[in-house]
């Protein structure tokens, strides 16, 4: 292990080097409810992409598993490190490398936090729209996942807005895939192979990303309704008015209650309406004009109303900041009041409901409580899961997710499988599929270095 040790050493520098107690607990996992942190045997930070790959190699050479990190904010348990491994961090790798206002696209180092590049393309007029819920969330941590969240409704999630990526392979080649291109449609597309693949094929070390003219004006609206169904029977209305709103989020009652106290929100809706209302709509809008926000604002408020919401709330400002932050943070909220797991399995907007009144039946029967929210706007549904018995817990999110997998569905919808959901994917996905992602995974990475047991088995 001491060769091991001055083999990194000599690729990054001494100081990049850490082991044993050196190394501090916050490097021992994610934000994963259900996946204890370990801690590695070896810590590098890198400072280019010549580094990693060089890592890869002496890795290889040596049979060290190696897990990469971002900012470790992941709720899948692919960040963890093996006890015998070499934890990769890209927390040096931080730099926005180009803002290309022509191309409309940004050039980043994998470390690159979402606040940190948001800043710099405010700076043009610009803004790359995936927003995961958490900002301190990195831009290659991000690509291992195919982070979404809230605003993937309008815009897609990481895999529709990322177009090229540099990335070291376990075999030691650095490789370039895509570029500042809007399409390309020239061999396989090895950068949404690598996009989603949770550190398991290769690391990216460059990424190029999609950027978006900044919106000058927004509005967030608020409409409460009786009942779970009548919201997200709304929402195929409202993508078909042709609104386009890059926010359109569900969340039940409970959540709402527990969001509201622990974020001190004050949004002007009556007790009465509250007791009454099952669940809530949130709508984003944006537009280029404040006339033209008006409008949409009038037509939505209207179709609101005539599809059965108690009232239409509209929030601007500090308000409307508030609450989307509330709703970004909801996987906070769960852990404080003592969820024990938080899943996000993604069906057709069409099977929603059905989906979620299945679930509610599930968690009676396994005497487990479920409640949640999420993008109703994509399908994409956020369970929080309290159920301390870890036996009836797994039992009950397997029938979860076989639901989910029954209506057309997939397991995840934006966190990714990791750790924490490896068997029930591996249980319930098509076999010949699984053998052909075990193919690819070979191909990529012959030793099989890179992150073993995430994923896959």
């Amino acid at each position: 292990m001491s060769d091991v040790a001055t083999r990194l050493a000599e690729i990054v520098g001494e100081q990049q080097v850490l082991t044993g107690d050196q190394i501090s607990a916050d490097y021992a996992g994610d934000e994963a409810l259900t996946v204890p942190g370990q801690q590695p045997r070896f810590l590098a930070r890198p400072g280019t992409a010549e580094e990693v790959a060089a890592l890869l190699v002496a890795a290889a050479e040596h049979g060290v598993p190696v897990t990469a990190r971002g900012s470790g904010t992941g709720l899948s348990g692919a960040a963890r490190p093996r006890p015998d491994g070499l934890l990769v961090s890209f927390e040096r790798m931080n730099a926005v490398l180009e803002v290309d206002t022509e191309n409309h696209v940004a050039v980043v180092q994998p470390g690159v936090t979402l606040s940190e590049l948001d800043a710099r393309t405010a700076e043009a007029g610009l803004n790359y729209t995936v927003y995961p819920g958490e900002m301190s969330a990195s831009v290659g941590g991000n690509v291992g996942a195919n982070a979404g969240g809230m605003r993937a409704v309008k815009y897609g999630v990481t895999r529709h807005n990322v177009l090229g990526l540099q990335a070291a392979l376990p075999t030691g080649e650095l490789i370039r895939t895509g570029g500042k291109l809007t399409k390309i449609s020239t061999g396989y597309d090895l950068t949404q192979l690598v996009i989603g693949s949770e550190g398991t094929l290769a690391l990216a070390t460059e990424v190029i990303v999609k950027l978006y003219p900044r919106p000058a004006h927004g509005v967030t609206v608020l409409a409460p309704f009786e009942d779970l169904n009548q919201v997200l029977a709304v929402v195929p209305r409202i993508i078909s008015s042709g609104l386009a709103p890059h926010i359109l989020e569900y969340i039940d009652n409970l959540t709402m209650a527990a969001m509201t106290y622990a974020a001190d929100l004050r949004l002007g809706v009556p007790d009465e309406v509250r007791d009454a209302s099952g669940a809530y709509l949130v709508v984003g809008l944006e537009n280029r004009t404040a006339a033209l926000l008006d409008g949409d604002v009038e037509l939505l408020g209207t179709l609101l109303g005539d599809l059965g919401a108690a009232e239409v709330y509209v929030l601007e400002g500090n308000a409307a900041r508030t609450l989307i932050e509330a709703r970004e943070k909801a996987f906070w909220t769960a852990k404080s009041i003592g969820a024990d797991d938080v899943i996000d399995v993604v069906v057709p907007r069409s099977e929603m409901a059905e989906f979620l009144a299945s679930t509610r039946e599930l968690a009676l029967k396994a005497e487990s409580g479920v409640l949640g929210c999420g993008h109703a706007g994509d399908g994409n549904v956020h369970l929080a899961v309290f159920q301390k018995d870890p036996d009836k817990r797994r039992a009950l999110l397997h029938e979860i997710f076989a639901e989910g997998m029954a209506v057309g569905g997939a397991i995840s919808g934006e966190h990714g499988i990791g750790n924490a959901k490896r068997d029930h994917f591996v249980e319930l996905e098509d076999p010949a599929k699984l053998e052909l992602l075990r193919r690819i995974k070979q191909a990529f990475d012959p030793a099989g270095i890179l992150n073993p047991g995430v994923l896959l088995d």
